[in-house]
């Protein structure tokens, strides 16, 4: 079976076609600007150099056109015809509390998701729009959505419940959703497989960092609580968002500077956080390199990052009433070596002790941890799109 793996951005459109007899991927690639002057994609065949053409693409359907002559060209392409594809798996960011795990997409799928583009009206429009594409040019293959927002479906109402008017939630459904479910959900079993332990027995504390960071505490192989909240703002800080703060602050700084809702969106979601703090970059590396030149501000950065993390592990593992593994996974969380060290520094009396030698390491599945560390410390790459050809094939042989 051959699942093609589509995430689609407002203006980009990933991919990766896997041969699921062996679980890897055959192709993958990158369409980028899509409907700007300026676009072009960018394909790899495995196991041989990418190639990058600069072609016109109005519209998400074109994009995938595009994708789909890469993956049968003589040279590049990895499959002789279209019918090689059995189906399609989509990264879909919210599902609200509609799917609490990966669904065949028909209709009424694609009318519910549409029911929650308030709830994220910048992904899931484009999400939507790659799946209408596909089906449009791919009418007879099964899509499959698979949801950031379903690991974390499992949360007890009073870990996603806010304060506010019991109302707002039955009106809006205003509440905690969480992101990254679908990273979450594979570094937390594949901590469990390589441990050699079930998931079920095991408290897991992951932490997903890039330039999007999210904390969940995994307790017996499900989430019970998580940093992002009703949006991915929440939590610690970013490449360029906030994290947690005084909501009244908000209102504040609007009354002051007589700042709109959408201009107030734009500075939490996009001049804030590491950025924001720095005034260097949204980039950690930047930041780190600007911190060791004695920057103060690129400095504290770090710091209030690394202080935000360690928070979050110390009270998840509360919340969980003790904890057997953190699991460090995405950009920052797989190639950060500093981070990943001051974040664990502090963390002795939970049992959780690093290994600063076996700490030097970048983007490798290991663990960093001490041999005596009661806790264990691990990296682990995330691998989000084999979950969602995963739940693909799945589904999609269930239903034969």
């Amino acid at each position: 079976m051959k699942v093609l793996v589509l995430n689609c951005g407002s203006s980009s459109l990933k991919y990766q076609l896997f041969d699921m007899e062996i679980e890897q991927p055959m192709a993958k690639g990158l369409v980028e600007r899509i409907g700007i002057d300026g676009s072009r994609i960018k394909h790899t065949k495995v196991g041989i150099d990418s190639v990058t053409k600069n072609v016109d693409i109005a519209n998400h359907k074109v994009a995938i056109k595009h994708v789909l002559e890469e993956l049968l060209d003589e040279k590049v392409g990895v499959i002789k015809s279209l019918d090689e594809i059995t189906a399609v798996g989509h990264r879909v960011v919210h599902g609200g509390e509609k799917f609490a795990c990966s669904v065949m997409i028909d209709k009424d799928v694609i009318d519910a998701l549409e029911e929650c583009v308030p709830l994220a009206p910048l992904h899931n429009p484009a999400n939507l729009m790659g799946i209408e594409a596909m089906v449009d040019v791919l009418p007879d293959v099964p899509q499959v959505g698979v949801f950031d927002t379903a690991f974390h479906q499992t949360m007890p109402d009073y870990a996603y419940m806010y304060g506010v008017p019991y109302h707002y939630y039955e009106t809006y459904r205003v509440r905690r959703y969480g992101f990254h479910g679908t990273s979450h959900y594979y570094v937390a079993n594949r901590a469990a497989s390589i441990m050699g332990k079930p998931v079920e027995d095991l408290k897991i504390v992951t932490c997903h960092l890039g330039n999007g960071s999210s904390i969940s505490a995994v307790d017996g192989g499900k989430s019970v609580d998580t940093s992002m909240g009703f949006t991915p703002v929440p939590g610690v800080i970013m490449g360029t968002r906030c994290g947690d703060l005084d909501p009244l602050l908000i209102t504040f700084l609007a009354e002051q500077d007589g700042i709109d809702p959408k201009a107030m969106s734009h500075i939490l979601n996009k001049e804030s956080g590491i950025l924001g703090i720095s005034g260097v970059s949204s980039d950690l590396r930047d930041v780190e390199e600007a911190a060791e030149k004695g920057n103060d501000r690129a400095g504290l950065a770090e710091k209030m990052l690394c202080y935000g993390i360690r928070k979050y592990i110390g009270a998840y593992a509360a919340a969980m009433g003790g904890i057997d593994a953190i699991v460090f996974t995405a950009g920052i969380g797989e190639n950060s070596i500093p981070t990943r060290a001051k974040v664990c520094q502090g963390l002795e009396f939970l049992g959780a002790e690093i290994d600063l030698e076996k700490n030097n390491v970048r983007g490798k599945e290991t663990f960093i941890s001490t041999d005596g560390s009661k806790v264990k410390i691990m990296v682990i790459p995330t691998n989000e799109e084999l979950v969602i050809a995963r739940d693909t094939k799945k589904i999609v042989s269930e239903t034969k």
